[in-house]
């Protein structure tokens, strides 16, 4: 089984479209509504920050099997679960800020990365549930089926920017359309 083959099958999923369309005007409504898109875009940094967000619930929730699994400490994997919670809604945020500069197929793409990382925040939610509650067993497995999520998502995510090139260059306009920095383009012409 080749996984590029399987990542790239999601692009042509157009039963998605009406999905992706309100999606993308909604995430551009209220983005747009706050004054938001600059910041959550990235275009004071110079590329987009979702990507940067994502390490921290992805480490925070990575991190906490290792402490319950191997350290057998619950209370730190408690904690980096709620950590991992804590830093969803920006990175969220930031992800449908991208999502209204997208194209139909990266659209399609998005909403499965979307729900795919929802269903991991859900189940890392039952699992700090399940961690509060003393119930270290059901909090494990909340957390393993949530690293499965998250890392569909993540591959999906991937997907989106190294195959798809969503945000790639998004304010180095000559480059993109060029596949030259722009000193290469000036020199050239």
């Amino acid at each position: 089984m080749n996984l590029h083959r399987v990542l790239a099958a999601v692009e042509r999923f157009r039963f998605l479209d009406r999905t992706a369309e309100s999606a993308s005007r909604v995430a551009g409504t209220v983005v747009d509504r706050a004054h938001l898109g600059t910041v959550l875009r990235g275009s004071w940094l110079g590329h987009p920050v979702h990507p940067l967000l994502v390490t921290v619930p992805i480490g925070a929730w990575s991190s906490s099997i290792v402490f319950d699994v191997v350290f057998k400490d619950p209370a730190t994997a408690r904690r980096l679960v709620g950590i991992g919670l804590a830093a969803t809604p920006p990175t969220v945020l930031a992800g449908w800020a991208d999502y209204a500069l997208l194209n139909r197929p990266q659209q399609r793409v998005g909403v499965v990365h979307a729900a795919s990382n929802g269903t991991a925040v859900a189940l890392f939610a039952l699992s700090y549930r399940a961690y509060r509650r003393e119930r270290p067993a059901a909090a494990r497995r909340y957390c393993l089926l949530g690293l499965i999520a998250m890392g569909v998502g993540g591959a999906l995510g991937g997907h989106l920017s190294y195959a798809q090139g969503a945000g790639v260059f998004r304010w180095q306009p000559v480059r993109a359309l060029t596949d030259r920095s722009p000193r290469e383009f000036l020199s050239a012409a």
